[in-house]
């Protein structure tokens, strides 16, 4: 059994992903971590362009990956990218390989957190906020950036980790989670597999957060048989 990570959406994302798949096993040894392929391709164009009709069509290039993961022999493939799940139909029609979907794993994120029932807050890319992927599956009321916000912040936040600035993106992008924090979010799902990075270089949130990435990477090892931290 091997699992496929289609990424490079953004790259730094997609090692982190591997890092977690790592971190999070119950291992004792090399031998006991999840066999792993990583397709990281940053070449696919722009998810949140692509999804407010404004650049090319980035489903050639993830199918391509998937053929490439499927050629590898693969048993299961995962994403971590956000934005690119608004494909998710057209992907997993286009193969019998399961593809696990990072909205179902953020919410049993959600459960083993044991958040509460009541609103979460949820920061994400143009793309991601626009397509509803969380609103329509999470099964939780949604409090989203304001666009004021998200130009201000939590845009600006996303495409500093994708430059390499990581520790410069802290700031835009915690002072995002403590507004939707106090407008009643119980808890603040990091929709973006950028926005986690940018997170974790400060100071931890003071309420639960959930890394999309690390959520992600669990269903993962769950799904291969595994044991997850």
């Amino acid at each position: 059994m091997m699992l496929g990570v289609l990424g490079g959406m953004g790259p730094l994302a997609s090692a982190d992903f591997m890092r977690q798949l790592t971190l999070l096993t119950q291992a004792e040894r090399d031998q006991d971590h999840v066999p792993a392929l990583l397709w990281s391709d940053p070449r696919v164009p722009d998810r949140t362009a692509a999804r407010l009709g404004k650049g090319e069509d980035p489903l050639p290039m993830l199918l391509q990956g998937i053929r490439g993961i499927e050629a590898a022999g693969c048993n299961a493939v995962a994403i971590p990218c956000n934005t690119a799940h608004g494909w998710f139909d057209a992907m997993q029609a286009a193969t019998k390989l399961p593809i696990l979907h990072i909205v179902d794993a953020a919410r049993e994120e959600l459960d083993r957190l044991g958040v509460e029932d009541g609103p979460i807050g949820l920061m994400g890319t143009a793309g991601t906020l626009a397509m509803g992927l969380y609103q329509g599956r999470i099964g939780r009321e949604c409090l989203v950036p304001e666009p004021a916000l998200m130009e201000s912040h939590v845009s600006p936040g996303i495409a500093l980790v994708k430059a390499n600035r990581v520790h410069d993106a802290y700031a835009p992008l915690a002072e995002a989670a403590r507004i939707l924090r106090n407008r009643g979010a119980r808890a603040v799902v990091l929709g973006c597999t950028e926005i986690p990075l940018g997170i974790a270089a400060g100071e931890a949130m003071e309420f639960p957060v959930v890394d999309t990435v690390a959520a992600l990477a669990r269903a993962a090892i769950r799904h291969m048989g595994f044991t997850a931290a």
